[in-house]
């Protein structure tokens, strides 16, 4: 269950979506609250919020009001560097129009990912996501076993015959196995179908809980002798921990509905063939995305 979980929440949120979060500031203020003034232009909150949302990220190691005097001193010389290229004129010609109607729609893109599409994802629907792919998700069992690795096979039958005269399976992994498990007296902890190679795993899934291999078990790594702690049904990560995770899945779904609905509506004539095709196989690779989605359960393997 784990692992169809995982593959369920590996899908990345969307080509091309850019969600702009405005990080948390550490003490709430209105956002016309005046912060600084640069040559008698005022810097309020609210500016600051929106330099969190384009420039957080490159703060990310900075908390509270670190943070905080970060954004503000990146804001201070914002507004020195754009008076100076007003007082040169460079906010003048075809080119900065152009710029400044990019940067218009970018922010308007912004805000309707924000109202239309973050906003319609709730708590509620993250909740029933969740539930839904712990319910679909197929059981799959896992098992916790130990083994001691040797180079030899006869090294393998002797480590055997010691076990079969009251050896102590951990001591022995300790003393006289060649991996990294050893100093954990062999652990190799819980793992499930698929996780290691085919003749190990099949010697190790046929063992019962306290039992260990009466033959030396080759693999490419070299000889095992395999003991089997536990065996157990994989239980789903807790909701604390992936959340976010299935939020950004539901976002990224939602994302795209607004997107092909407004593709699907809308008159788009693409002029370069070549652009064409690949935007036309995006587009192909989306819809096929969708249809599977639609089909399967998002958990399934």
């Amino acid at each position: 269950m784990l692992k169809s979980f995982r593959r369920f929440l590996a899908v990345q949120v969307g080509a091309g979506l850019t969600l702009a979060a405005v990080g948390v500031m550490s003490a709430p203020a209105a956002d016309t609250d005046v912060l600084a003034t640069v040559n008698g232009l005022e810097i309020t909150e609210g500016d600051l919020n929106i330099a969190a949302g384009e420039y957080g990220a490159q703060f990310g190691n900075l908390q509270g009001d670190q943070r905080r005097a970060a954004l503000l001193s990146a804001l201070i010389e914002i507004r020195l560097l754009s008076s100076e290229a007003e007082k040169a004129k460079l906010d003048q010609g075809e080119a900065f129009e152009r710029r400044l109607a990019f940067l218009r729609q970018q922010a308007l893109h912004t805000a309707f990912i924000d109202k239309v599409v973050n906003e319609a994802v709730t708590d509620e629907q993250v909740r029933a996501s969740y539930d839904k792919q712990v319910a679909d998700a197929p059981a799959v069992n896992e098992i916790r076993a130990r083994h001691i690795l040797v180079k030899t096979k006869e090294e393998a039958e002797a480590i055997i015959k010691q076990l079969g005269e009251g050896g102590d399976f951990e001591v022995i992994a300790k003393e006289k196995s060649t991996d990294g498990a050893a100093a954990n007296g062999g652990d190799l902890g819980y793992f499930s179908a698929g996780q290691m190679v085919p003749e190990f795993e099949t010697a190790a899934f046929a063992l019962t809980p306290g039992d260990y291999s009466k033959e030396p078990v080759e693999t490419q790594f070299g000889f095992h002798v395999i003991k089997v702690e536990d065996k157990r049904v994989q239980q789903p990560p807790a909701f604390d921990a992936v959340k976010d995770r299935v939020r950004s899945v539901l976002i990224r779904d939602k994302y795209v509905e607004e997107v092909t609905a407004l593709r699907d509506s809308a008159e788009i004539e693409v002029k370069e063939p070549a652009l064409k095709e690949i935007i036309d196989g995006i587009e192909k690779q989306r819809a096929g995305a969708a249809e599977e989605k639609t089909e399967e359960p998002a958990a399934a393997q």
